[in-house]
């Protein structure tokens, strides 16, 4: 054998590109495989939104642990499910802070707001103030947060406004006539004092005409809710199907009976009908089909129509919320201030309120209280407005 090696032609040549065939098979390791690039340091802005948004998580997994308090069954193991997930998410941005954690910082004031309420009230207000919060969730713009952390937010918000669902169909009788008669409370008996300020009468007139708009609108307004809600209360029971198919059905004639008949203009197919029929005159027990086994006809257990509210409730929440709106306009005068400066007063406490009672709808809603807010300010403000000018005019043509 020679001393001397010849060049071995599969030998790597620096100078001759590498072909597909020398590179590595996808199974095998280079031969200097490079060290990864280290992740880069985040800069000081992601650090701090990182710790606002492990505050948050923090504040708004305790809301709904103190929620689930107060809640029993089903609706408390959401609550405690929904406190998990927020969790995971504490978890997350934990990992990426990493030694940048630092000492816990507070949650954002709507945090700690929520959590406020939650610990002393837990009421639907704190569900739809958690609801607003989950759909301004800012993950779904920020790279740093999970596609999967962008979707629990969005879930999050339908399984509050689930929760919140119940809460919102017990208030909304009494709630509509509360809100609706404070609101005309505050604008009727505000126009009714710009426009008789502006016919150019005396204050005590002016006062005289508020508290006549006040007693007269309150008891008209009770009076019409308590109507309007017994009639719909009435109307609504009259649709609701009775017993007497159980009381009737043993009398029958089997070959000619117009059972069949009620069923039909319940709204069941003729299938299920005739099935109910059989049922209702002893000839069959059961089926396979749950849809048309045995049910008898029972009286619900809860009030179907709790959403309308009693007409009680109703009459006395508009009669009161009225009076308390309406209170508000004719306050200067009654403290004895006159002229513009009892208007400008009356004006201003008058927006407040409307401000107070249209972001309270906003909240209830889930929707901006502030966009609700300035709503009522202005329709509020343009009646009055208008009626001041026609007291003007008025005034004028009587002088």
């Amino acid at each position: 054998m020679s001393q001397h090696a010849t060049s071995d032609p599969f030998q790597h040549d620096p100078s001759r590109p590498e072909s597909p065939q020398d590179a590595p098979g996808p199974g095998t390791p280079a031969a200097n495989p490079e060290p990864p690039a280290p992740a880069a340091a985040p800069s000081s802005a992601d650090i701090r939104r990182w710790r606002q948004y492990l505050a948050d998580e923090r504040a708004e997994a305790a809301v709904y642990r103190d929620l689930a308090q107060n809640r029993t069954g089903e609706e408390r193991d959401i609550l405690l499910a929904l406190a998990d997930a927020e969790g995971r998410h504490e978890a997350h941005w934990l990992q990426l802070l990493g030694e940048h954690a630092g000492r816990p910082r507070p949650a954002s004031l709507r945090s700690q707001l929520l959590g406020f309420l939650a610990r002393h009230f837990g009421s639907v207000f704190v569900l739809a103030l958690a609801q607003r919060a989950e759909s301004r969730s800012p993950y779904a713009n920020d790279p740093s947060a999970t596609p999967a952390m962008v979707a629990d937010e969005q879930i999050h918000e339908e399984v509050v406004r689930g929760l919140a669902t119940r809460g919102r169909n017990r208030l909304a009788g009494t709630f509509r006539a509360a809100v609706f008669g404070a609101n005309d409370g505050l604008v009727s008996n505000l126009s009714l004092v710009m426009g008789m300020a502006a016919s150019g009468v005396g204050s005590s007139v002016v006062l005289l005409s508020g508290v006549a708009g006040l007693l007269a609108g309150a008891l008209s307004m009770g009076a019409g809710e308590f109507i309007s809600v017994r009639s719909q209360r009435e109307l609504l029971a009259a649709t609701r199907p009775t017993q007497i198919t159980l009381a009737a059905a043993p009398s029958l004639d089997i070959e000619h009976n117009e059972l069949l008949l009620v069923y039909l203009a319940r709204g069941m197919s003729r299938e299920a009908a005739e099935h109910r029929v059989a049922e209702r005159m002893g000839l069959l027990d059961c089926d396979c089909d749950p849809s048309l086994s045995l049910q008898p006809d029972v009286p619900e257990s809860h009030d179907e129509h709790e959403a309308v509210g009693t007409a009680w409730s109703a009459a006395a929440s508009s009669f009161c919320f009225f009076a308390s709106g309406a209170i508000v306009p004719i306050l200067p005068f009654v403290l004895g201030m006159t002229g513009i400066a009892a208007l400008v007063v009356s004006a201003v406490l008058v927006g407040i309120a409307l401000l107070f009672t249209g972001g309270v709808v906003g909240l209830l809603s889930g929707t901006s209280p502030t966009t609700r807010g300035l709503r009522q300010l202005a329709i509020g403000m343009g009646a009055a407005a208008v009626t001041y000018l026609l007291g003007l005019a008025f005034g004028a043509v009587v002088a």
